[in-house]
């Protein structure tokens, strides 16, 4: 299957949709799930154009493993997580409902459950907030 360049994630990267930014270079994009599993449930994506990891390019993958482990460790102290989830998707049979390639980063907590992908919208102004504060551990040097 090839790339569809309308799907959301390269509409958010041309700017056409917003999000809610968290962290950003010149090879990777993250920002806040709309439909969080978990408060600060981030994810970050490539700015080049790939499917999934399976059809990736090689040399976009150091980048986006970069920039998952600095927010990830950014998400981890803003939310005060006992631990951290790392998924990723390969196709609708594995999960994946947007196929560019992207990495969610989930906080996780002893005894919470992750909520589950309802997909209803969250409140953006409390998106906005759970961006803010990972912008505010990024820039404390959460690494």
């Amino acid at each position: 299957m090839s790339y569809d360049s309308n799907n959301i994630f390269a509409k958010i990267l041309r700017g056409e949709v917003p999000c809610h930014k968290v962290y950003e270079d010149e090879h990777t994009l993250a920002f806040m799930d709309v439909m969080p599993q978990a408060d600060g449930h981030t994810l970050v994506i490539p700015k080049m154009s790939s499917r999934n990891l399976l059809d990736a390019e090689p040399k976009a993958l150091g980048s986006l493993m970069t920039s998952v482990h600095k927010v990830a460790n950014a998400v981890k102290q803003a939310f005060g997580a006992d631990g951290m989830l790392i998924q990723q998707f390969n196709e609708a049979a594995a999960g994946q409902t947007v196929f560019h390639l992207h990495v969610h980063v989930l906080p996780r907590h002893e005894g919470r459950p992750l909520r589950p992908h309802t997909g209803r919208m969250a409140d953006h102004a409390v998106l906005a907030q759970h961006a803010e504060r990972i912008r505010a551990a990024l820039g404390a040097g959460a690494e």
